[in-house]
């Protein structure tokens, strides 16, 4: 039998529960699936036997290959994606800011990656195990949110550009992660569950242990100074690099009431600690924005933002700088604004794009010359 082009898909596999499921699924929807294993980054809990030439990944999702009867391959990406991804995620705790690496992975690196093998195996479309979901409106795709909310994933894809976004198929987006074992087991698979697109998949442990040793090796920065929102010094901290803001734990200093990361200067190696009351923000600032269509996020009344991944979307209301940086003002409580994660902006269930959190320098002075624009 032969299959037109417009129904050959390209799967990413991992080998786990989502991608082995989206394989079987789009199979019996009658595509021709071409299966495409991505060799990242090696860490030792992926080689399951000593003298293992092959992480676990690509052995199982090669497997599943060969049982399906499907053309399979393997891209060793290892050295571009320490060049991009990691290079990145080092540079922003670098800079004291707390990194979206799996954000940054999508657009740049695996989606791109994914577009690039499609085009060399002649594949119309690009499917993922990621529990999201699309939807066609006035002439943009929109990502919506999964219908199991403990495994939504579209926080992660709001720097998809339209042009990958209108070839992605995300099957698994109206499916519970229950639903989802369940049909594997009907199928006669079973697949073993990897880390999604929550977690940091080049980091065995703890990722404040990661990249405070690699920015201590590359600046020579170790102890420093924690200090108040006055400047005066509480007592060292082991180096800028493992904190964020908002933290409480592991901070290692007694102060007699608890105490939370407020602020990271790393050119002075210091982290600012305060109460939890000086966490919160009315405003913020947002930068390196990708929005479908600007107008629509700027106009609409019910738009909301959630500024970290699991965090509800809060209320909010947002305004164009002359710099291309959005201004937000929220309409609801928000707390710890974190420099260097991801502000994604949702009308509902549709995400209407996003961008980073910006370092929030002349906030107050920002939010008050522009004050009157938000009563309009």
């Amino acid at each position: 039998m032969t299959i037109h082009k417009d129904k050959r898909v390209l799967v990413g596999m991992s080998g786990g529960i989502d991608s082995s499921a989206v394989c079987i699924m789009l199979q019996e929807q009658g595509y021709e699936v071409v299966g495409v294993t991505m060799r990242t980054w090696d860490v030792p809990s992926h080689f399951s036997t000593p003298g293992q030439e092959q992480p676990d990944e690509v052995l199982e999702a090669q497997a599943l290959a060969a049982r399906l009867g499907i053309e399979h391959h393997v891209a060793d990406v290892r050295e571009e994606f320490r060049q991009v991804i990691v290079k990145y995620f080092i540079d922003e705790y670098m800079r004291g800011r707390t990194p979206n690496p799996c954000v940054m992975c999508n657009p740049l690196f695996k989606e791109r990656i994914l577009c690039e093998w499609a085009d060399r195996t002649d594949c119309a479309w690009i499917a993922t195990g990621h529990y999201c979901q699309l939807e066609d409106r006035n002439g943009y795709r929109y990502i919506l949110t999964g219908d199991d909310p403990t495994k939504d994933q579209s926080y992660f894809l709001w720097k998809l550009p339209q042009e990958i976004l209108r070839r992605m198929l995300f099957p698994l987006g109206g499916m519970t992660k229950q639903e989802v074992r369940a049909y594997l087991a009907e199928k006669g698979f079973e697949a073993k569950a990897r880390g999604g697109s929550m977690e940091i998949c080049f980091i065995d442990k703890d990722y404040r242990d990661f990249s405070g040793s690699i920015v201590r090796t590359l600046t020579n920065a170790s102890a420093g100074w924690f200090v108040d929102s006055k400047g005066l010094k509480l007592g060292q901290h082991k180096g800028f690099a493992y904190y964020t803001i908002g933290q409480r734990r592991g901070l290692d200093i007694a102060l007699g009431k608890p105490a939370y990361v407020l602020k990271i200067n790393p050119a002075k190696n210091t982290v600012m600690l305060g109460d939890a009351e000086q966490l919160n923000a009315e405003y913020m600032l947002v930068e390196d924005v990708n929005v479908a269509n600007l107008e629509e996020l700027l106009t609409c009344p019910s738009l909301s933002v959630r500024i970290r991944y699991r965090s509800r979307a809060i209320p909010c209301r947002v305004i164009t700088l002359d710099d291309n940086r959005l201004l937000v003002k929220f309409e609801g409580p928000a707390s710890a604004i974190t420099p260097g994660q991801s502000a994604v902006f949702y009308d509902g269930n549709r995400v209407l794009g996003g961008g980073f959190i910006a370092f929030q320098q002349a906030i107050r002075k920002i939010a008050a010359e522009n004050q009157e624009r938000f009563s309009k």
